[in-house]
């Protein structure tokens, strides 16, 4: 779908193909669900005026992007899936993906592709890169500790290499570091005595819809709650609105009235909450019990808490202490100040020559 706009990340419509003159290179915008899409969308100053599309997953985000964007989805799999024991599963998305993404590239012919990653992207990735791309590999904003498994892989045939922790200054050659976590010293928006529980756009996470149910049950929880369980994922009765899937725009309504948000640990669940001021338990998924392909929630969660801006609740015991040590902190706001690597890409991509293509009329 051909539009000109784009949802950022604070709801305001901007342009995807922007009709600026002069060279417009095709950037081929990939990135799988979630907290991966939305760093693309805090990175739109460097590619907006430029002939973008994006390659993504059919989620509630991917959709909000499919009608107002190109967009182009492909099939989920993860390398992490043979690890929960569904390598069939893997093998048959994976294979799906890969003709999706062979179609998608052979049509599109980007000049440039941007991507924040993970799996599921490469694919597109690596045809877009054997037809001539540039690649610029941004490795997520998830990782602070040790690269992902995603870029250690496509590492070698990127062009641009970028981490966004100081910690992984040598985990690549050439590459450029940028910290884009930044505190806001403005005031929160006025909130209600309300709780938004989310276990983001992909996967279910019936551990953290339970106990936050339980936690209601005892009494712990007196504001009312608004629960995003996931396609499949639990409906429970302690809730006063459930819903699997909601669109990223009335995500951030209910974010901005909000007082206490319950998620998963994913970077975009945790750093939406936090632009609006909310008080954030985070519920990381654990690998050992079958709620993700790693650990790397537990490195997020934990190198937000160490900045002050979370509390963290690994099990449903530590859930109530973590409540209540979030009320009694004062609420602070964060959000990721991405100036620096947008100047660098866009002077990166204005350096670039665009594909001589066929005038159509």
């Amino acid at each position: 779908m051909v539009s000109s706009g784009v949802v950022s990340h604070d709801g305001v419509l901007a342009h995807c193909s922007g009709s600026q003159t002069g060279k417009r290179l095709r950037i081929c915008l990939a990135a799988s669900g979630g907290g991966h899409v939305r760093q693309l969308l805090d990175l739109q100053p460097a590619w907006q005026g430029h002939d973008t599309f994006f390659v993504t997953e059919d989620t509630a985000l991917g959709r909000s992007l499919a009608s107002i964007c190109r967009t182009h989805f492909v099939a989920h799999y993860a390398l992490g899936q043979a690890r929960l024991g569904k390598p069939v599963q893997m093998l048959r998305a994976a294979f799906r993906n890969m003709v999706q993404s062979a179609r998608i590239i052979a049509n599109e012919v980007p000049d440039v592709v941007l991507t924040t990653g993970a799996g599921a992207m490469y694919f597109a990735v690596l045809f877009a890169r054997l037809r001539g791309a540039k690649v610029f590999l941004i490795d997520s904003f998830a990782r602070f500790d040790k690269p992902s498994k995603f870029a250690r892989i496509l590492a070698p045939i990127a062009h641009y290499r970028i981490v966004q922790s100081k910690a992984l200054a040598n985990a690549f050659r050439n590459v450029r570091v940028f910290d884009p976590l930044k505190r806001v010293d403005e005031p929160r928006p006025p909130k209600e005595p309300l709780m938004f529980a989310t276990v983001g756009a992909t996967l279910t996470f019936d551990r953290l819809v339970e106990t936050v149910a339980k936690a209601k049950t005892q009494g712990l929880i007196p504001e009312r709650i608004i629960a995003q369980v996931g396609a499949g994922g639990r409906i429970l009765p302690q809730f006063e609105q459930t819903a699997e899937s909601l669109e990223f725009g009335e995500v951030q309504r209910i974010l901005r009235v909000a007082d206490i948000v319950v998620c998963h640990g994913g970077t975009g669940s945790l750093i939406t909450a936090l632009r609006e001021g909310c008080r954030v338990v985070a519920i990381p998924r654990r690998f050992d019990l079958g709620e993700h392909y790693d650990n790397h929630q537990s490195e997020i969660t934990s190198a937000f808490e160490q900045r002050g801006l979370i509390t963290v609740a690994h099990t449903p015991e530590d859930f109530a202490d973590a409540l209540a040590r979030a009320r009694q902190r004062q609420p602070v706001r964060a959000t990721t100040d991405q100036t620096e690597m947008v100047e660098y890409l866009a002077a990166a991509l204005s350096a670039l020559r665009p594909k001589l293509r066929p005038i159509t009329r």
